[in-house]
């Protein structure tokens, strides 16, 4: 009886250090990379980022930003008022602005498949209101923002549909945002790019 005891407890510590020597090699051979899917994500996510917010510092440092911002036609979406060559409602839905800063999303965003949308936010009323300026969906639970701020000041005129700038300067009627501030100023933008891949 006594041999055949040792034999039980021989053959259990050897099955356990087999167990134990599985689970360790196995935890070995799956342990996680910079290339999982978590990180991988993350790492894309990062340049997006990056990404939005080199776009939006390049369109300050060229004044393309600033073009975009008041390439807005008065007189669009039935009167009122709209950006140029955008949709019926104002605002770019199946492309970027034909401008500059259209070309740099363009470049940027959406010859690498991810999505875009811009939007304008200014001070109406004592409070922060919105205009879309491009519109292709609600973004992803991934999706990332950045944003940058553009102050305006009276006097400044529009730009027309061929890019040049029109007649007519940025009044209460004429523009999107109204005047908000005293003194020189017009209005302070924060215009906000949120980028996701689709």
């Amino acid at each position: 009886m006594d041999e055949r005891g040792q034999a039980f407890t021989l053959e259990a510590i050897t099955a356990s250090l087999l167990l134990v020597g599985g689970l360790v090699f196995a935890l070995q051979a799956t342990a996680v990379t910079p290339l999982s899917a978590s990180t991988s994500s993350q790492h894309i996510e990062n340049q997006q980022q990056a990404a939005a917010d080199g776009v939006l510092t390049t369109g300050l440092e060229d004044g393309s930003l600033r073009q975009a911002l008041l390439f807005w036609n008065d007189s669009a979406n039935n009167g009122t008022g709209g950006f140029h060559n955008a949709s019926g409602r104002g605002f770019y839905v199946d492309k970027t602005p034909p401008n500059a800063f259209g070309q740099s999303l363009n470049r940027t965003f959406t010859s690498r498949n991810i999505v875009v949308n811009v939007y304008v936010y200014y001070e109406g009323n004592g409070r922060e209101k919105r205009q879309r300026m491009v519109y292709r969906g609600e973004p992803s639970d991934n999706a990332v923002a950045a944003s940058t701020t553009v102050t305006l000041y009276e006097g400044v005129t529009l730009y027309a549909e061929d890019g040049s700038r029109a007649a007519t300067t940025i009044t209460n009627d004429t523009f999107y945002a109204p005047n908000a501030t005293a003194g020189g100023a017009y209005n302070t933008l924060r215009v906000e790019v949120i980028a996701w891949r689709q």
